[in-house]
């Protein structure tokens, strides 16, 4: 026996044994600070030579959670949140949430996270081991981060899902390759790894974008705080998190993703569910101007996290400024590629966000959504699709929206934030018409959506539009009291559905007739300075001839 120790300590490496500092532990009491900061930093020094570090971490309580990262001299090592695994980064390799690379010597820290103290102060203990012999195996499948090229030509629809999570994310499952290969059989064109907190997702993309060329990966992340989370649409490089830190806001945050040419995007905004989702409800005061799009719909509309979507519209409309507001987007925030779902979760492309965009490639997807190019399914790919583009030059008050594959549903107009009549779609495809009524350049904000029941299924973003010059204002008539009908819009439809802007059009009437292309016309008039003015709107079915517009010879999926 006594042969058998001595033979087997012969074979280690005794010099490398030698060299390995001892473990390093840091323990002690979360320290106080204002309510605005929460994090905290852990300072050790690494010492030249070494090519790996491993760092264990508790928080020594079952009441309290803290959330972890790593910060080299140079700056972002990596963002684990609640990982429960030991943190690893080596030369050429680093576990899941963290990004391998050169060990400088110097002050690295540990970032420490208050994501819940129930019990203060709170405590923590954390164990570094630094290694000379790097012990985990080479990934030689990480890259550096280039844009994929072209992957379908334009200009055209492209269906996606701008919020999904890999392992990357702590909280977390498929591989990047499960997730490409669910979003595929979805028919999706694109989707985005919106890992929480880290960009260590893009080292994996090109393996992946490889494997399957005809679905584009979209850089990103989800910017986690604990007042709100939002995506940083197209960012490659680490995206400041830590708010309430000396120069650290949530508007200094947002002008860094913009300055990256990446867009913010607010996630599940309205989704307030305490300690069982911490900061997922949008509560920073950020300037509608610094806000490129909203989460309109986070999870299948069907599901009953679907009922926090309502207000995610409401949120949506608040944030219209001078008739600009933000593009509508979906997402499906999955976990688990698609798999093992939940009676709460949803699978990849549930939502589904459409794009316009000049070609299939993260330029143009980014440019889509700047320009509000985007259409919202809310349950899936399978739901209506909606095309609502600008007036023609030659019509410049004509109005219309074409939707397809919506037999049965109801659709309506909604403009400056206010619901208009239900219309029920019978024809496929379905022409939805109106009539621009705001005076000459003067503008006004319009969208169509797609209901079924009490449920929204399609939303489209706005449209601003301005009254032309050359048309004149149409005259208010004025309708019998005996021929008037209810109330344009259910107050209590306006009150689930697009909130406080209900009070102008709780007065507003409507009087039917026919207009001129024999259709049903429908004439809203408020008592005083209703939202909706005088508008004629139509119906026109499948079989009628529609507008050509330049965008009309494209493919739409």
């Amino acid at each position: 026996m006594r042969t058998a120790i001595t033979f087997t300590l012969s074979l280690l490496p005794v010099a490398a044994l030698a060299a390995d500092p001892p473990p390093l532990v840091l323990e002690g009491d979360v320290p106080a600070s204002a309510p605005e900061v929460r994090h905290f930093f852990l300072d050790f020094e690494v010492p030249p030579g070494i090519s790996e570090i491993e760092i264990a971490h508790d928080d020594l309580s079952e009441a309290n959670i803290l959330d972890w990262g790593l910060d080299a001299p140079e700056g972002f090592r990596g963002w684990g949140g609640g990982n429960r695994e030991n943190a690893v980064v080596a030369v050429t390799a680093a576990s899941r949430s963290y990004l391998p690379g050169p060990i400088t010597p110097g002050t690295w820290r540990v970032v420490v996270g208050k994501a819940k103290i129930n019990e203060p102060p709170g405590r923590y203990r954390v164990e570094i081991t630094m290694r000379e012999t790097q012990t985990l195996a080479p990934q030689p499948e990480r890259q550096p981060y280039a844009p994929a090229a072209e992957v379908a030509p334009g200009p055209r629809w492209f269906a996606g899902d701008f919020h999904v999570h890999s392992r990357e994310s702590g909280d977390a499952d498929p591989m990047l390759d499960a997730v490409a290969v669910f979003a595929e059989s979805r028919g999706l064109d694109f989707v985005m790894l919106s890992e929480h907190n880290t960009v260590s997702q893009l080292e994996l993309y090109a393996a992946t974008q490889a494997a399957h060329p005809e679905l584009l990966l979209v850089p990103g992340a989800e910017v986690t705080t604990y007042a709100g989370h939002f995506n940083a649409i197209g960012a490659t490089a680490f995206v400041e998190h830590r708010i309430g830190l000396p120069d650290t806001s949530i508007a200094e945050t947002a002008a860094g993703v913009h300055a990256q040419g990446a867009l913010v995007s607010i996630n599940h905004p309205a989704l307030a569910l305490g300690d069982a989702c911490i900061g997922c409800a949008w509560t920073h005061d950020l300037a509608a101007e610094q806000i490129d799009a909203v989460e309109i719909g986070t999870g299948d509309i069907l599901k009953p996290g679907g009922a926090f979507n309502d207000r995610a519209v409401e949120f949506w409309e608040s944030l219209c400024v001078a008739n600009t507001c933000p593009a509508a987007l979906g997402g499906s925030d999955d976990h688990g590629g698609g798999q093992d779902m939940g009676a709460l979760d949803s699978p990849i492309g549930a939502p589904t966000t459409l794009v316009f965009a000049e070609s299939l490639t993260v330029e143009g997807l980014i440019a889509g959504v700047r320009a509000g190019d985007t259409v919202v399914k809310l349950h899936g790919p399978d739901d209506p699709m909606i095309d609502f583009w600008p007036p023609a030059a030659d019509e410049p008050r004509a109005l219309r929206a074409t939707i397809t594959g919506g037999m049965g549903f109801d659709a309506r107009w909604v403009r400056d934030g206010v619901a208009g009549e239900r219309v029920t779609i019978d024809a496929d495809p379905f022409t939805l018409t109106g009539t621009l009524d705001a005076a000459p350049g003067v503008s006004t904000r319009l969208r169509v959506e797609v209901l079924q029941g009490n449920r929204r299924r399609t939303v489209t973003s706005h449209r601003s539009l301005v009254g032309p010059p050359e048309a004149p204002v149409v005259a208010d008539a004025a309708v019998p009291e005996a021929d008037a009908a209810p109330p344009l819009v259910d107050a209590r439809m306006l009150e689930a559905d697009v909130g406080s802007d209900a009070a102008d059009a709780g007065s507003a009437k409507i009087s039917l007739g026919h207009d001129d292309s024999g259709g049903c016309g429908v004439s809203a008039r408020p008592r005083s300075g209703g939202a909706w003015g005088v508008v004629v709107w139509a119906v026109a079915v499948a079989g009628r001839r529609a507008r050509k517009r330049p965008a009309d010879r494209f493919a739409r999926s």
